[in-house]
């Protein structure tokens, strides 16, 4: 990074932090604190409204606002691709807020930049998955969510499970602490602590129906970082199937979730897998048909047989 380039990247770190150090400037960029200390007084020269505190660090002046001077190509693609998959994955207002960024991002750029960008995106497309309908229905319930979250109160909806409980149960009513939401494999996860189970669960909103706002206030753990958290793994039955090699690359494609290893051998594609429940495995399983084996647990094998008899039955 040349000078011009740090001095900019300074007032910008500057401006998104209270206070910084000399020594996390240094580090950031790589380079000793004697050359930020000359970087901190060549940008006070230059009119940088910079306070210094001995033991302390750095702040600008409160007020002081320094827009970004330039965008290159790629990085005017990068903002407006983001964007892009706002408009397709979040709320109606996020939409409009993102659309409203787009022209600003746009009406900044130079000519030469702004019809490059333009071209480098034409060759790019965002599809956003599944059905209209599905999507509609998440997104509605995403700001609804979303708001509870910012003021944190707590939310009841009725609940669809893919797979049943232990006593075969498929739905159910959930009041819940909203802590937050995330993105997984093209669909929004809820993460939150359940009243019923009285631990963090998660929900699918696709899955989410008569969902309403509460008045009761909940307050979010000091302790609870969306960003670190790692949800417990509690997948303890491992299943091993073996696809035919037609059909291979297939399986590799589908980048299913609970997949954990593959290897070629020369009678197939071994595919192991780990899951909660082996009925979640089921469907999955049986949409390949004749062109996958379970080599293993036995009771899965017997269940499958049994799935293949009833449909045998049928016609």
């Amino acid at each position: 990074m040349n000078k011009t380039d740090r001095l900019l990247a300074i007032v910008l770190e500057l401006q998104s932090r209270e206070v910084v150090r000399g020594e996390d400037l240094a580090d950031l960029f790589e380079t000793s604190v004697r050359t930020i200390y000359r970087d901190i007084q060549a940008l006070s020269e230059a009119g940088v409204p910079i306070i210094g505190a001995p033991g302390t660090g750095y702040s600008l002046m409160k007020g002081y606002f320094l827009p970004p001077i330039s965008f290159t190509v790629e990085e005017a693609v990068t903002l407006l691709i983001g964007t892009d998959f706002i408009e397709q994955r979040f709320d109606d207002e996020y939409r409009v807020r993102a659309q409203a960024a787009q022209r600003k991002i746009e009406a900044i750029l130079s000519e030469n930049v702004r019809n490059e960008t333009s071209r480098v995106r034409k060759a790019l497309r965002l599809l956003a998955p599944g059905k209209r309908v599905a999507l509609s229905k998440e997104r509605e319930n995403f700001e609804k969510i979303r708001r509870a979250i910012l003021v944190e109160r707590k939310i009841r909806f009725h609940y669809s499970k893919g797979t049943g409980d232990s006593k075969g149960n498929h739905h159910s009513d959930r009041t819940v602490a909203p802590y937050g939401l995330v993105l997984v494999e093209g669909s929004w996860m809820l993460v939150a602590r359940c009243d019923l189970r009285q631990d963090i669960r998660h929900f699918r909103l696709s899955r989410m129906t008569e969902l309403i706002d509460l008045e009761e206030r909940f307050e979010l753990p000091a302790q609870f970082n969306l960003k670190e958290y790692i949800p417990p793994d509690d997948r303890h039955l491992r299943v091993r199937l073996r696809f035919n090699h037609d059909i291979a690359d297939k399986v590799k494609e589908s980048n299913y979730h609970y997949m954990e290893e593959m290897e070629e051998h020369q009678d197939g594609l071994h595919v192991v897998l780990r899951v909660r429940r082996l009925d979640e495995l089921l469907q999955w399983v049986l949409g390949w048909g004749a062109g996958v084996i379970v080599l293993e647990p036995e009771s899965f094998r017997n269940r499958i047989r049994e799935e293949a008899s009833k449909m045998l039955k049928r016609y």
